[in-house]
């Protein structure tokens, strides 16, 4: 069952620039607090979606040419649930819960937590501060960030599909690849990701297979309500 709608989902969106990876419920539960935890049984089927290079291209800017007069929010936002919601509905005789990386709870904290089920999924290795023998930090508050081992930082995670009424007991874990191995490296990835971010340099600490073009870290890199005009949007829109 898990291979069969795998298989869906990357017919759908792998043309896309989207990728997807399956994970169980409780590998991501076990890993975290139980404020964190997803509400579902640990066996219970899920994919996250990661956005690569080319979505901008194949996604964003043929959505936002056809959906030009409907762009009421972030146009990326809309763009990945118009394209999951679709998606949704190749699954009718399955109940599918859709979770987006921008959805908070009442309480404020986020429906997930990205990066861990990127790096449960075997997406995208997750460094964090604890992946450093030899912390140079101190008391200072150090965020952790994923690598993808061929876009490097050149990628975004998305959302997560949820299939409560599919268990997949035997699905095997399979670990994310360890591509920023050496403590200098991890050390320079962190001070990179934590001080510099702006300057897109942590996104490079490995050597990747496609980045972000030049037209899209303009759009990136530019503050969010500004960004309808670089798409051909009116101003106002959002």
């Amino acid at each position: 069952m898990e291979a069969r709608v795998a298989q869906q989902l990357h017919g759908a969106l792998g043309q896309l620039g989207f990728e997807v990876h399956a994970f169980k419920v409780g590998w991501y539960n076990a890993v975290l607090q139980p404020a964190f935890h997803l509400p579902y049984p640990d066996d219970t089927l899920a994919f996250v979606v990661l956005s690569t290079p080319s979505m901008f291209d194949k996604a964003l800017k043929p959505f936002v040419n056809k959906e030009r007069l409907k762009i009421i929010r972030d146009p990326v936002d809309q763009c990945v649930s118009h394209h999951l919601s679709y998606v949704k509905e190749k699954f009718p005789d399955q109940k599918v819960d859709i979770m987006y990386d921008y959805e908070i709870l009442p309480n404020r904290k986020p429906k997930f937590l990205a990066q861990t089920a990127a790096h449960v999924a075997g997406a995208a290795y997750y460094y964090q501060r604890k992946d450093v023998k030899l912390d140079p930090w101190g008391k200072k508050k150090i965020y952790g960030v994923c690598i993808h081992p061929k876009y490097g930082g050149w990628f975004a995670i998305r959302a997560i599909l949820l299939f409560p009424d599919i268990q997949v007991p035997f699905l095997e874990q399979s670990a994310p690849i360890d591509c920023v191995n050496t403590e200098e490296k991890r050390i320079e990835l962190l001070e990179q990701f934590n001080f510099s971010w702006k300057d897109w340099r942590y996104r490079d600490i490995i050597e990747v297979k496609e980045r972000y073009s030049e037209e899209q870290k303009a759009y990136f890199a530019t503050p969010p309500a500004e960004r309808f005009g670089l798409l051909g949007l009116p101003g106002g829109v959002q």
